[in-house]
């Protein structure tokens, strides 16, 4: 028998305001192991995940240095990347110029780098943040895994010993309307599969689940990545 919870989180009767049922947008959080542990020499290094956290409001209010977005060569206009350059204060470029300056560069490597692996990571310097932008594959509508595993191996490079460009932060490419992330079979890849991905080509900064994922209260997530043992016991005992 569970027993009851000790302590109280809100003042007054809030708790009784704050029932779960009444909010669509809600997450069952876990615990990614007992407090404490993994902690020490041998540690396994692990992403975070910004479960409820308002990505643009934590960019604004300075708490990166950098941050990994998707971009394209011919309209980001309803894509994070323009959101950023219009709302942080210090940034020169706008939304047409991020779209002109990836255009200018696809054009380039297309006549002098045909044969270089894409995609390529394109630098946007805002002052207080800079943004690292995996370019969508000329020709495609879509990112695929592969692009992002290719992409953010470099990102990685371009982190290594940069201590001024962390923390840093990604959004999960997922649920995106500029620049989509698409598995295989044409569909949109699970999250676990995203961070993965991410986790394989060494990266370890912080991912924002897509606003969309913040619905799903029924299944039980993690605040991290490597998901705890657990789980592929679990998912071996269902087989």
């Amino acid at each position: 028998m569970t027993s009851k919870p000790t302590g109280r989180l809100y003042d007054d009767e809030a708790e009784l305001l704050m029932g779960v049922e009444t909010f669509p947008d809600r997450v069952s959080l876990l615990p990614a192991g007992p407090i404490g542990a993994g902690i020490g020499p041998g540690a396994v290094e692990r992403v975070r995940i910004m479960w409820g956290q308002d990505m643009l409001r934590d960019m604004l209010d300075g708490r990166y240095r950098a941050v990994i977005c998707g971009v394209n060569d011919s309209d980001n206009s309803h894509g994070i990347v323009a959101q950023l350059v219009d709302l942080i204060p210090a940034s020169q470029w706008t939304a047409r110029g991020v779209t002109s300056f990836a255009k200018m560069f696809q054009d380039s490597v297309s006549i002098h780098a045909a044969r270089d692996r894409e995609p390529y990571v394109l630098k946007y310097d805002l002052d207080s943040i800079l943004i690292l932008a995996l370019l969508r594959p000329h020709g495609r509508d879509h990112f695929t895994i592969e692009d992002l595993s290719r992409g953010f191996a470099t990102v990685v490079k371009m982190l290594r010993g940069r201590k001024e460009r962390l923390p840093v932060a990604s959004v999960s490419f997922l649920n995106a309307r500029a620049n989509k992330l698409l598995g295989p079979d044409g569909q949109e890849p699970s999250f676990e599969t995203v961070l993965r991905t991410m986790y394989q080509a060494g990266f370890r900064g912080d991912v924002y689940p897509a606003p969309g994922h913040w619905r799903f209260g029924n299944v039980g997530v993690f605040p991290s990545y490597p998901f705890p043992e657990g789980l592929e016991g679990m998912r071996r005992g269902s087989s």
